[in-house]
């Protein structure tokens, strides 16, 4: 089976983290294509296109730009700024575009810079990115003596400190300005009142890095990638209980099941052992069994089963997982990162958290299994921004489809797994230092 590829296109044969060599195979032609248009012109192109952000949220990218207010209605300056700051638990793909096409990546930068009409760019990206950011740099290095592909466009690259709650945009834009990073209250929007209260376009970064494909195609020839509501390519994540992990640019419309058992993708699971769960789009979204394993890998097929796509981290869970315990795993690392700014996060992850370490333990009783559901509930709906929610209807989800395993931890005094699922005795990274101590327990 052959799979498109566009945003990482020619890697396989060349090192595009060379200017000479991405030039070598036409890289930054699109740019000089797309200085002869336009503001106006490249976003009728996006949105001919139907290419939707690649970073979790979906929404459609021509529209986004089109929100830009011209410099008569805004004289401020105008920005665009790069999410970088790869957090999601389960996706690894922007890594890696930076990694192996920065040039592609600073192509697009520079387009959309001329779509929007902004003269600085700023590039967040995840401080544990250390060779992906030199080798942003470096790429950035060689574009100082190329005037001619630079115009008057600066690129800033800034290193995040390692907050989750940074890949959502307007925290993200907090800690540019030095900020705290916190949710802002919306609207206004960032592309009216954004990066120092000025009109800013903030984009992911496989988002960006897809640009200049389609300012070479054309709008409508990307389009016909894909399918409906999910056009072009998506460069998906795929790790756990799989064979060949790894980063794989495929087209919406595969299905899951493809992705990962066919050998030139996930090629199956180690041992022959059979798939219990699947995460389909990073940790914060809803899990799908392993019987619902036929739904195609797009946005509305997984909307149908109640789920995402997300930042497209697929994560294989075998059938040795417990589910309480990456219920725990979960719920721990969404309680770290909480901010703190919203009540029902900053108290629901941490009670969540608390009520999933009792079932595990054997300590639990039925009554604080619905009392788990009843806090997820409480969450939901009633947060800034998307981080309270999704760590809840992911947890929720787990109780939801493997209730009786659950129920299992209740009636047998704990896990009934005991040492044979893979996530015994793993920690989530906040826990390795606080593990032998006990914490205080909420009340029930």
């Amino acid at each position: 089976m052959s799979h498109k590829q566009v945003v990482m296109a020619g890697t396989d044969a060349r090192d595009l983290t060379k200017l000479a060599e991405y030039e070598a195979v036409g890289g930054y032609a699109s740019l000089t294509k797309a200085r002869a248009l336009g503001p106006e012109q490249i976003t009728n192109e996006l949105m001919a296109s139907e290419l939707r952000g690649r970073g979790g949220a979906f929404f459609p990218t021509g529209r986004k730009w089109s929100f830009v207010p011209s410099p008569e209605q805004n004289p401020n300056p105008h920005y665009l700024v790069i999410n970088a700051d790869e957090s999601e638990p389960g996706s690894f793909k922007d890594n890696e575009i930076i990694s192996r096409v920065p040039h592609r990546f600073i192509e697009g930068c520079l387009i959309t810079a001329h779509a929007v009409l902004a003269k600085h760019v700023y590039v967040y990206i995840r401080g544990e990115y250390l060779e992906p950011y030199e080798i942003l740099v470096e790429a950035l290095e060689e574009l100082k003596e190329r005037p001619d592909l630079r115009g008057d466009v600066t690129i800033v690259v800034h290193r995040g400190a390692g907050a989750y709650i940074c890949g959502e945009e307007t925290a993200l834009l907090d800690s540019l300005e030095g900020k705290r990073g916190q949710p802002r209250t919306k609207p206004p929007f960032p592309a009216v009142a954004g990066l120092y209260a000025s009109p800013t376009v903030v984009n992911n970064v496989e988002t960006i890095a897809t640009v200049p494909a389609i300012i070479e195609m054309g709008g409508a020839e990307y389009a016909k990638l894909g399918v409906p509501n999910s056009r072009g390519t998506r460069l998906v994540s795929v790790s756990g209980h799989v064979e060949r992990g790894g980063n794989y640019e495929v087209e919406p419309g595969i299905s899951l099941k493809d992705l990962i058992f066919a050998p030139e993708l996930g090629g199956g699971v180690p041992g022959g052992r059979s798939v219990k769960a699947v995460i389909p789009g990073g940790s914060s979204t809803v899990i799908l069994t392993g019987d619902e394993l036929e739904v195609g890998y797009d946005f509305d097929s997984l909307l149908a089963k109640n789920t995402a796509m997300g930042s497209a981290g697929v994560i294989v869970l075998d059938d040795r997982v417990c589910m309480v315990q990456l219920g725990i795993r979960v719920s721990e690392f969404y309680e770290h990162e909480s901010c703190g700014k919203c009540t029902p996060c900053r108290e629901g992850t941490r009670w969540m958290t608390q009520i999933l370490r009792k079932l595990e333990a054997g300590d639990a009783t039925k009554r604080e299994l619905d009392l788990l559901l009843s806090v997820c509930d409480r969450i939901n709906g009633k947060c800034l921004c998307p981080l309270g929610e999704t760590a809840a209807m992911a947890v929720a989800s787990y109780v939801g489809k493997f209730r009786n395993e659950f129920v299992a931890h209740l009636d047998g005094g704990g896990c009934p797994c005991g040492d044979h699922s893979p996530l015994d005795g793993v920690l989530a990274p906040v826990a390795q230092h606080i593990h032998n101590h006990a914490s205080e327990l909420v009340p029930a």
